[in-house]
């Protein structure tokens, strides 16, 4: 018998059909929808008087435009309101689970399909959103899709999709003092490009991976996508496991134990054969930031922003272009620079374990008085973890204060928007030119890193501080 990849293994079992010299037809277990991707998808569905075909197979949530204060109130923005007011309509008249702004379900796409238990392994998961490659981290094939599929999979729960090829990216050693899963991830997109996954779907391998917590693989997993991967996935272990089992839509009883023999079998064969095997060790891997306008500008936080000795042609041009935009020189110490705003969030890094983290750095500190901090928890049951488990008083007395869940600064969908020529230091995922407002300047770092900025006014190393 051939052996497979984890890959092969999830991915075959979901063909329906192979389109002849074409892409395959895929099955998909789940279904995660908000109110950006979904509109004109449901507008498609009426138009061609089709229904959902597994309503029961697909979740909602308004996550992108949503503000994070006064959720209460109507949202000001009219585009805005009107996608929440559709992606509510769309739902109520297919029957599809919304879980709307303020109720206990309410957060972040990938943030709560985990939270639930909806997310489980072996599964095939789409989303229109590129970052859906967060699900992943539980062993399962997840990633991101465009309108047009987005309707695909309501009329028919299917998908047509060319099969990716395979990389393997393995992660040796333990990671050091300061150093968590959105550093290694930095880490690698820096090594490879943010180019350098095109065409490829990534498994993660080694110790350093295996070491981390449920929270971190899906930080990992979210951010393969800024490589240029179709998605990224790990191995699901006893650490997966005990983090689904008693989630509300978990396998329960003799189910869990069915499921369970199930998922332990969900492994890469040992000999089996990837098309690309890269191997890092995680003793080189320091907190990381981004200095540039691309996720693979990333260096070390203790190291100077590269020369351009050695880049030709179009690299150096575009080196030069991005630098010209952040206000940086070539060579200069990324250290000392001084920051404006401080995001800690998204799907990337907007779960309890990110909090608790920050909260601990800056308990028994003080906000820099030059730092404007937006804490923006990644889902309603992330919120109420931070208020049960006595954060918020470490945080206010620190000069922080908690804002509501959304996506809120990742992007500049809503209100959170970085002012022009601003620095902001973002737990988030992508650093392009106006990704965060029109002119904003992101460098993309960890809780802990962000943390240190946030204390000191500046970018500042945290092992320093620890």
């Amino acid at each position: 018998m051939t052996a497979k990849t984890l890959f092969d293994k999830i991915w075959d079992a979901h063909v329906v059909k192979q389109v002849e010299d074409g892409p395959n037809v895929l099955y998909i277990d789940r279904h995660f929808i908000h109110e950006v991707t979904s509109p004109v998808a449901f507008l498609g569905l009426k138009n061609r008087g089709l229904p959902v075909f597994r309503p029961d197979k697909t979740t909602a949530t308004p996550d992108h435009n949503v503000p994070t204060i006064n959720q209460h109130l109507s949202v000001k923005d009219e585009l805005s309101r009107h996608q929440l007011e559709m992606l509510k309509t769309n739902c109520t008249e297919h029957g599809i689970v919304h879980h709307d702004l303020g109720s206990e379900g309410h957060g972040i796409v990938h943030i709560i399909g985990p939270e639930m238990g909806l997310t489980q392994p072996g599964m095939d998961i789409v989303c229109g959103d590129s970052h859906t490659s967060t699900h992943g981290a539980f062993g399962a094939i997840a990633f991101g899709i465009g309108t047009s599929e987005v309707e695909m999979v309501l009329a028919s729960q299917c998908i047509m999709q060319p099969k990716p090829k395979k990389m393997k990216i393995t992660v040796n050693g333990k990671i050091g003092k300061g150093v968590s899963a959105k550093d290694i991830a930095l880490y690698i997109i820096s090594k490879i490009s943010a180019s350098g996954g095109t065409g490829y779907f990534i498994e993660y391998a080694g110790s350093a991976i295996t070491g981390l917590s449920m929270e971190g693989r899906m930080t990992l997993c979210n951010l393969s996508i800024e490589s240029g991967a179709r998605g990224g996935m790990i191995a699901p272990d006893e650490t997966t496991f005990e983090y689904i089992k008693g989630r509300e839509f978990a396998p329960k009883g003799a189910d869990w134990d069915k499921a369970l023999a199930t998922w332990k079998e969900l492994k890469t064969d040992s000999d089996a054969v990837f098309d690309t095997e890269l191997t890092y060790d995680a003793a080189d891997i320091e907190p990381m930031i981004t200095y540039g306008t691309n996720p693979g500008m990333g260096i070390g936080v203790s190291q100077n922003i590269p020369t351009t000795e050695g880049m030709g042609g179009s690299d150096k041009t575009t080196f030069e272009k991005s630098l010209q935009y952040m206000g940086f020189a070539a060579g200069d110490s990324i250290k000392g620079k001084t920051v404006d705003y401080v995001f800690l969030g998204s799907c990337t890094n907007g779960r309890i374990e990110d909090f608790r983290e920050f909260a601990a750095f800056v308990k028994g500190k003080e906000k820099a008085p030059n730092i404007t901090a937006w804490l923006v928890p990644g889902s309603k049951q992330v919120e109420n973890q931070i208020r049960e488990e006595g954060l918020i008083p470490i945080l206010e007395e620190a000069g922080f204060e908690l804002r509501q869940p959304g996506c809120s600064a990742c992007l500049a969908m809503n209100d959170d928007k970085i002012p022009t020529g601003k620095y902001s230091v973002s737990t988030s995922n992508r650093n392009f030119e106006g990704r965060q407002g029109p002119g904003a300047r992101t460098l993309l770092a960890s809780p802990l890193t962000a943390a240190a900025a946030a204390v000191t006014g500046v970018i500042s190393d945290p092992r320093e501080m620890m």
